[in-house]
This record gives C-alpha cells, structure tokens and sequence, in this order.
C-alpha cells in the first residue's frame, strides 16, 4: 500500500502565519507599520481630470492575502485592548 504524500508550501505557510499569537508590543507596531491598511496595489493615472490608465488592486493575487490581513487585525486588537494605545494612527 503506498501512502501518497504531497507538500504544499503555499498551505504550509497559510498555517503558519495564521498561528502566530501577537503578545510583543514592538511585533504588534511594526506589524502595523509594515502591512498596509488598504491593497497599495490600486492605481489610477488621470490626465486632464480623465483617466487614462486603471490598475485594480491585486491584493486577491497574494497568495497570503487573507493571513496578513489577519495579522495585521490581530496586531491592532493587540495594541488597542492589551496596551491602551489609540490605534487610529495605524488607520
């Protein structure tokens, strides 16, 4: 009988980063810092108030999109409910 196996990094990784506990203030900030709070990917290039070029946000292309996402909510719980910080400077 053979036993078939299969690795899935992208899987791997997904659970990974969904596992991580936020409990360090200085993780918490700079998680907030780094991740962005909207998809920096959208663009829009106007001339003469039309536009000329659209770029949709490719964040759903991030294979780790919804993770970091994630990380990044449970970062700003953390530093909201656990320190007392005002997290509207990460907003």
């Amino acid at each position: 009988m053979l036993h078939h196996f299969s690795f899935n990094p992208i899987h791997t990784i997904r659970q990974w980063l969904d596992s991580i506990e936020i409990n360090d203030y200085k993780v918490a900030q700079r998680l907030c810092k780094t991740i962005p709070a909207q998809c920096p990917f959208e663009r829009k290039f106007t001339l003469f108030n039309r536009t000329i070029l659209y770029i949709p946000p490719l964040c759903k292309l991030n294979p780790f999109y919804e993770q970091l996402v994630m990380l990044r909510f449970k970062s700003l719980i953390y530093l909201a409910d656990v320190c007392g910080e005002d997290v509207t400077v990460y907003c």
